[in-house]
């Protein structure tokens, strides 16, 4: 029995440094953690106002909101901010974003609204420090050309922002080239990583990968945060909780008390 409990602590301490958050940067800006975000902008269910538009971050600006926001590269470099892998959803366009020119997209409008594909740069002129920003990087094949392109970009950017993605070596690439920015790493239940293998899974959603990048913080699906013991532990160790996307007011009470920031939508919070 004593080998036992011996080896639940091991077993404990080892998972305990495996998840370890990074410290804190020390110029890293409280109000990060003091407001809520809005997914993509302030858009509308309708796409009326389309997600990830100029014409939304304007909207969340002028409500107060924090912005999360996605960024992608384009064939000839370019970081644009979209979601998706292709056009088709947003655009109705069956291609690639990588395969893209910056020229080509700027011909396509979102969800048949006037709307265009912003560039980063755009975006953040516009923000200009106003609201803070959640940064995420999708995975794309240059994903190391994003990564060092985004960070430029930020470098030059006088406003409150941390980044985050769900893949840990963009987080671990931040880790090792940008340590005073505040990163974070994405993570959900494991319905959302189907059709990877079950290993790979396990290690995503059980945090385990923050040996790699050390993220201040976890940004976690709220609908899965449910009985995952890791989340607290992590929290425990101080780092810090965001809860992602909540579309319910009868949800937002218990995120409130599970998270530190929330990343909404639909809802006014």
């Amino acid at each position: 029995m004593m080998f036992f409990i011996i080896g639940l602590i091991i077993v404990f301490l080892a998972y305990a440094f495996l998840i370890m958050p990074g410290k804190l940067p020390k110029n890293a800006d409280n109000r990060l953690w003091e407001t809520y975000y809005a997914h993509r902008g302030l858009y509308e269910r309708d796409q009326s106002v389309p997600e990830n538009s100029m014409v939304a971050f304007q909207k969340a600006v002028k409500a107060g909101y924090g912005i999360e926001l996605d960024l992608n590269l384009t064939l000839d470099g370019k970081i644009v901010v979209f979601h998706d892998d292709t056009l088709l959803r947003v655009c109705g366009v069956d291609k690639l974003i990588t395969d893209c020119t910056d020229t080509e997209l700027s011909q396509y409008r979102l969800y048949d609204t006037d709307e265009r594909i912003p560039l980063f740069s755009e975006v953040l002129s516009l923000v200009d420090g106003q609201v803070s920003l959640i940064v995420e990087l999708k995975t794309t094949k240059h994903w190391k050309e994003l990564c060092q392109k985004a960070a430029e970009a930020l470098d030059a950017y006088k406003g409150t922002y941390c980044i985050e993605s769900f893949n840990p070596l963009m987080v671990r690439w931040f880790y090792k080239n940008r340590p005073d920015v505040v990163r974070g790493q994405l993570s959900a239940g494991s319905k959302i990583f189907r059709g990877i293998p079950i290993w790979q899974r396990f290690v995503i959603v059980s945090l385990i990968t923050n040996v790699m990048a050390r993220p201040h913080f976890v940004a976690f699906y709220y609908g899965d945060a449910h009985r995952k013991p890791g989340l607290g532990l992590f929290h425990r160790l101080t780092g810090k909780l965001v809860g992602w996307t909540v579309r319910d007011e009868d949800d937002l009470e218990y995120c409130l008390e599970r998270f530190d920031v929330i990343i909404f939508e639909f809802i006014n919070p």
